[in-house]
Protein backbone atom coordinates (compact mmCIF):
# COMPACT_ATOMS: atom_id res chain seq x y z
CA UNK A 1 0.00 0.00 0.00
CA UNK A 2 1.10 3.13 -1.16
CA UNK A 3 1.61 5.91 1.52
CA UNK A 4 0.31 9.50 0.97
CA UNK A 5 2.50 12.49 1.37
CA UNK A 6 0.31 15.05 2.56
CA UNK A 7 0.29 18.49 0.68
CA UNK A 8 2.43 21.32 3.16
CA UNK A 9 0.33 23.99 3.98
CA UNK A 10 0.59 27.15 1.91
CA UNK A 11 3.17 30.22 3.14
CA UNK A 12 6.48 30.30 5.03
CA UNK A 13 7.43 26.59 6.17
CA UNK A 14 9.80 24.50 6.34
CA UNK A 15 8.34 22.54 2.93
CA UNK A 16 9.20 26.19 1.24
CA UNK A 17 12.44 26.92 3.05
CA UNK A 18 14.08 23.40 1.80
CA UNK A 19 12.47 24.35 -1.64
CA UNK A 20 14.23 27.76 -1.58
CA UNK A 21 17.50 26.14 -0.34
CA UNK A 22 17.34 23.72 -2.96
CA UNK A 23 17.45 26.12 -5.69
CA UNK A 24 19.67 28.81 -3.89
CA UNK A 25 22.20 26.00 -3.04
CA UNK A 26 22.53 25.65 -7.06
CA UNK A 27 22.61 29.13 -7.81
CA UNK A 28 25.10 29.23 -5.46
CA UNK A 29 27.46 26.79 -7.07
CA UNK A 30 27.33 28.34 -10.33
CA UNK A 31 28.38 31.45 -8.67
CA UNK A 32 31.54 30.04 -7.06
CA UNK A 33 32.33 27.98 -10.10
CA UNK A 34 32.28 31.32 -12.26
CA UNK A 35 34.22 32.85 -9.37
CA UNK A 36 36.93 30.38 -9.59
CA UNK A 37 36.83 29.88 -13.45
CA UNK A 38 37.07 34.47 -13.51
CA UNK A 39 39.78 34.22 -10.66
CA UNK A 40 41.70 31.51 -12.66
CA UNK A 41 41.89 33.55 -15.74
CA UNK A 42 43.12 36.42 -13.86
CA UNK A 43 45.79 34.51 -12.14
CA UNK A 44 47.04 33.79 -15.80
CA UNK A 45 45.02 30.72 -16.60
CA UNK A 46 45.12 31.58 -20.08
CA UNK A 47 48.39 30.70 -20.82
CA UNK A 48 49.43 28.30 -18.45
CA UNK A 49 45.98 25.78 -18.28
CA UNK A 50 44.02 24.14 -20.96
CA UNK A 51 40.69 23.95 -20.73
CA UNK A 52 40.04 20.53 -18.05
CA UNK A 53 42.42 22.15 -15.91
CA UNK A 54 40.59 25.14 -15.78
CA UNK A 55 37.05 23.31 -15.17
CA UNK A 56 38.73 21.00 -12.55
CA UNK A 57 40.26 24.23 -10.66
CA UNK A 58 36.61 26.12 -11.13
CA UNK A 59 34.81 23.21 -9.67
CA UNK A 60 37.26 22.60 -6.77
CA UNK A 61 39.81 25.07 -6.03
CA UNK A 62 43.00 23.05 -4.63
CA UNK A 63 46.41 23.78 -5.22
CA UNK A 64 47.37 20.09 -6.77
CA UNK A 65 44.58 20.70 -9.43
CA UNK A 66 47.36 23.60 -10.56
CA UNK A 67 50.81 21.33 -10.13
CA UNK A 68 50.51 19.38 -12.90
CA UNK A 69 50.27 22.46 -15.18
CA UNK A 70 52.62 24.65 -16.72
CA UNK A 71 51.56 27.56 -14.06
CA UNK A 72 55.11 28.86 -12.83
CA UNK A 73 54.41 29.56 -9.50
CA UNK A 74 51.68 28.03 -7.45
CA UNK A 75 52.56 29.77 -4.13
CA UNK A 76 49.91 32.53 -5.01
CA UNK A 77 47.29 29.36 -5.94
CA UNK A 78 47.50 28.40 -1.99
CA UNK A 79 46.29 31.33 -0.69
CA UNK A 80 43.51 31.66 1.89
CA UNK A 81 40.85 32.86 -0.69
CA UNK A 82 41.12 29.81 -2.77
CA UNK A 83 41.11 27.54 0.42
CA UNK A 84 37.83 29.36 1.85
CA UNK A 85 36.29 28.77 -1.82
CA UNK A 86 36.75 25.13 -1.66
CA UNK A 87 35.77 24.63 1.95
CA UNK A 88 32.46 26.83 0.48
CA UNK A 89 32.25 24.60 -2.47
CA UNK A 90 32.16 21.31 -0.48
CA UNK A 91 29.85 23.09 1.99
CA UNK A 92 27.11 23.82 -0.75
CA UNK A 93 27.58 20.91 -2.83
CA UNK A 94 27.71 17.96 -0.26
CA UNK A 95 24.24 19.84 1.36
CA UNK A 96 22.66 20.78 -1.92
CA UNK A 97 23.24 16.68 -2.37
CA UNK A 98 22.35 15.04 0.93
CA UNK A 99 18.83 17.30 0.65
CA UNK A 100 18.43 15.78 -2.70
CA UNK A 101 19.17 12.52 -0.72
CA UNK A 102 17.26 13.46 1.63
CA UNK A 103 14.61 13.90 -0.50
CA UNK A 104 14.23 10.20 -2.08
CA UNK A 105 14.60 8.38 1.00
CA UNK A 106 11.22 10.38 2.14
CA UNK A 107 9.57 9.65 -1.09
CA UNK A 108 10.12 6.08 -1.75
CA UNK A 109 10.65 4.09 1.63
CA UNK A 110 7.94 3.51 3.67
CA UNK A 111 9.39 2.28 6.70
CA UNK A 112 9.54 5.19 9.25
CA UNK A 113 12.40 3.08 11.23
CA UNK A 114 14.72 2.57 7.83
CA UNK A 115 14.10 6.12 6.45
CA UNK A 116 15.07 7.96 10.42
CA UNK A 117 18.33 5.12 10.41
CA UNK A 118 18.99 6.51 6.58
CA UNK A 119 18.52 10.10 7.62
CA UNK A 120 21.41 9.67 10.25
CA UNK A 121 23.62 7.71 8.35
CA UNK A 122 23.56 10.06 5.10
CA UNK A 123 24.00 12.84 7.75
CA UNK A 124 27.01 10.71 9.62
CA UNK A 125 28.19 10.16 5.75
CA UNK A 126 28.27 13.89 4.95
CA UNK A 127 29.68 14.66 8.51
CA UNK A 128 32.94 12.59 7.60
CA UNK A 129 33.05 13.08 4.18
CA UNK A 130 33.04 16.86 4.69
CA UNK A 131 35.71 16.79 7.43
CA UNK A 132 38.06 15.06 4.89
CA UNK A 133 37.40 17.73 2.59
CA UNK A 134 38.29 20.14 4.66
CA UNK A 135 41.48 18.25 6.14
CA UNK A 136 42.60 17.59 2.18
CA UNK A 137 42.27 21.20 1.16
CA UNK A 138 44.12 22.90 4.36
CA UNK A 139 46.56 20.50 4.21
CA UNK A 140 47.69 20.17 0.58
Amino acid sequence: MMRIRIAPKRGFNFDYVMWLFTRLSALAMYLLAFIGIVGALIMGARQSMNLADLMRWAFMPEVTHVQNTNVADVNAWKSTFWQGMGILFVFVASAHGLHGLLNVVEDYLENPIVRKILRYLVIGVLVVMNAIAIYVILHS
